[in-house]
């Protein structure tokens, strides 16, 4: 068959369609470009540690290449009574909960502005009576499928948009990974805390008894007029010391306690109460996986909540697209078909069928500058993101530098003072022998009775801080939120 040759109507037709059609892709919203890091290109904990000549201590000395990011909490904790309190958790935490809905809300209004691409259809039906020439009363009534007011996006408002709606959805899933990492490295350090609390206890109780002992003996050689009031009173203070350090000590571990059911979300029983430290010293407690620092500009992969900060920027950038559209014309559709009868009787009657088609152009000349000032709006929202972002990445490096500046010179500390605790254990010993042989006074017994106690208090809480920094460094590497592939999904969590 021959082709028929184009006449103007059908050439102005296809130049309309294609105008259409290329400026249905087009995009307002300003290209993004990813903000220059704020900060070093390396970390001063690492130059802290070369300075020193120390290794790393406090956590297991294989060599470990994998980011911290990649290794999953459950490979990071060995520790199975842990790994029990954190999967609990997980579970029943209300923060990660509400991070979880958080979710699921913005995923909702995603929807909602992608649905705005589209069309509306439904059914309609509509009545109208009103009256007409000679004194009647015209009637009209229709029922069929109908199209509600459509807007052809031919700038991109509608799309930007849903641009905006996507980064705030991807925005939370990030922030419920933060939170899970924050839960995660929480629960693990009030855990480390109450067994440095189990361990303090211990220690106070054993000061305890030994300073009622020597106070029973200073009160019987005061009343046999061998030492001075001076001395009683000395004894007598120590010992009520170390009553105080207990009652402070217990009610910690009561804290502690409180801030671990709260972060379960469930009450301890059963299992989860036999997960409690009892007995057990920090310096018994498993190991956990050493991870390297990386570079600073791996972070902005590697954390979520510099991601989330990320997508929220991406928003913003976003909003302004949808802001610069708003001053061009904007194009309605509104359609109906089906049954169209003046009475109602007739509606579904043969040859009654009828449609409309209404499209609409609104081209703004006066708006009093609202659309101005939803522009400027919108490029200051970016502005504060783009701070926002530069902050979080700023704060993470500041977070890991700290950790990585414990790293260095905890090791070295924790050393020190178990060399000191061991002296002033020695210390004691001595002044003790030398007091029960007459040679040294008792003020030089209590004087190192109480340094004894407050070098082991200090090799306990050292140690702690140690393991805690290693969990922090963990955390602030963006450790903690990935699930091994093998693994079932934790319930109350969703993957979108």
């Amino acid at each position: 068959m021959k082709a028929k040759p184009m006449t103007k109507t059908r050439l102005a037709q296809a130049l309309v369609l294609s105008a259409v059609a290329l400026a249905a892709g087009c995009s307002m919203a300003p290209k993004y470009e990813r903000p220059e890091a704020p900060v070093a290109t390396d970390w001063p904990g690492l130059r802290l540690a070369r300075s020193l000549a120390v290794a790393p201590t406090g956590a297991s000395t294989a060599v470990q290449t994998i980011a911290a990011a990649d290794i999953e909490w459950q490979s990071f904790f060995s520790d199975p009574k842990l790994r029990l309190l954190i999967e609990a958790a997980l579970r029943n935490n209300r923060d990660l909960r509400i991070a979880v809905l958080n979710i699921e809300q913005a995923r909702a209004q995603f929807q909602i502005r992608r649905a705005d691409q589209f069309p509306t259809v439904g059914a309609a039906a509509t009545g109208t009576r009103q009256p007409a020439a000679g004194g009647n009363i015209s009637s009209v009534y229709t029922a069929g499928l109908a199209m509600t007011s459509y807007e052809i996006d031919f700038f991109g408002r509608v799309a930007s948009l849903k641009d905006a709606a996507l980064a705030q959805y991807l925005a939370t899933e990030e922030g419920r990974k933060t939170t899970q990492i924050s839960l995660i490295a929480t629960l693990a350090n009030t855990w480390l805390s109450l067994l440095a609390d189990e361990e303090l206890l211990a220690i106070t109780q054993q000061t305890l008894a030994t300073r009622e002992e020597s106070f029973k003996l200073s009160q019987l050689r005061f009343d046999n007029g061998a030492t001075s009031e001076l001395d009683l009173r000395q004894a007598e203070s120590l010992t009520e010391a170390a009553r105080i350090s207990l009652a402070q000590l217990q009610r910690q571990r009561a804290l502690d306690e409180n801030l671990l059911t709260l972060l379960l979300g469930q009450p301890l029983t059963g299992e989860l109460a036999a997960a409690l430290p009892a007995g057990q010293a920090l310096a018994d407690a498993p190991l956990m996986v050493d991870v390297p620092a990386g570079l600073p500009s791996d972070l902005l992969t590697k954390r979520p909540d510099i991601r989330q900060a990320e997508q929220q920027l991406l928003a913003a950038n976003a909003n302004i697209g949808a802001a610069r559209a708003a001053f061009f014309p904007r194009i309605s559709l509104t359609a109906s078909a089906g049954s169209v009868s003046n009475h109602l009787s007739g509606l579904f009657e043969s040859g009654t069928y009828g449609w409309t088609l209404a499209p609409q152009l609104f081209l703004p000349l006066f708006d009093a500058g609202r659309n101005r000032a939803g522009l400027d709006s919108a490029k200051v929202n970016r502005d504060i993101a783009v701070a926002q972002y530069e902050k979080a990445i700023q704060t993470a490096f500041r977070e890991v530098a700290d950790a990585l500046a414990g790293r260095a010179t905890l090791g070295e500390q924790l050393r020190a003072q178990q060399a000191q605790a061991s002296a002033e254990a020695t210390r004691f010993k001595l002044s003790d022998l030398r007091y029960q042989n007459g040679i040294a006074s008792q003020l030089d017994l209590l004087d190192a009775q109480r340094s004894l106690f407050a070098a082991r208090q200090a090799v306990v809480q050292t140690r702690l801080l140690q393991l805690q920094n290693q969990v922090t460094l963990y955390k602030t590497l963006g450790g903690g939120w990935k699930e091994p592939v093998a693994a079932a999904a934790v319930p109350g969590t969703t993957t979108p």
